[in-house]
């Protein structure tokens, strides 16, 4: 019996390691799939690719680890916002509102990145390879 028992965990277990955790409350991806407001909610690990997302209310939102590939966040509000490790490869923020938002460790390949405000946010070892930030007050570099 023991052994059986042995062999049933050997097999069972490490399929709950397997199971992809998913930590976004799906209510809330809704909720901002159809009405673009989303203040405070949680998107951690949500996956927004190529989401249209112009003028969303993103304030205080957790998009940590949320993929948001090819989105459109023109005119967004990320106020508060924690994007860190987001990827936001080809991501278009033209008028964004980023003021104290968090982009540590987020990927920024390739993103449009156009007269938005910036006030106060965190780019910690942001990856801004090929960005094309315009008018916007983004520091790169220094010492």
């Amino acid at each position: 019996m023991k052994l059986s028992t042995f062999a049933a965990s050997a097999v069972v277990v490490p399929l709950l390691f397997a199971v992809p955790v998913q930590a976004e409350n799906p209510a809330h991806v809704q909720q901002l799939i159809e009405t673009n407001l989303c203040q405070g909610c949680d998107l951690s690990g949500a996956d927004l690719t190529q989401a249209h997302l112009i003028g969303a209310d993103l304030r205080e939102a957790d998009l940590t680890g949320a993929i948001l590939y090819e989105a459109n966040l023109e005119g967004a509000d990320l106020t508060g916002a924690d994007l860190t490790g987001a990827n936001l490869t080809k991501a278009f923020l033209t008028n964004a509102v980023l003021d104290g938002a968090v982009f540590d460790n987020a990927n920024l390949t390739q993103a449009q990145i156009y007269f938005a405000e910036a006030a106060g946010t965190s780019f910690l070892d942001t990856n801004l390879t090929q960005a094309e930030i315009v008018g916007t007050p983004i520091s790169i570099g220094g010492n």
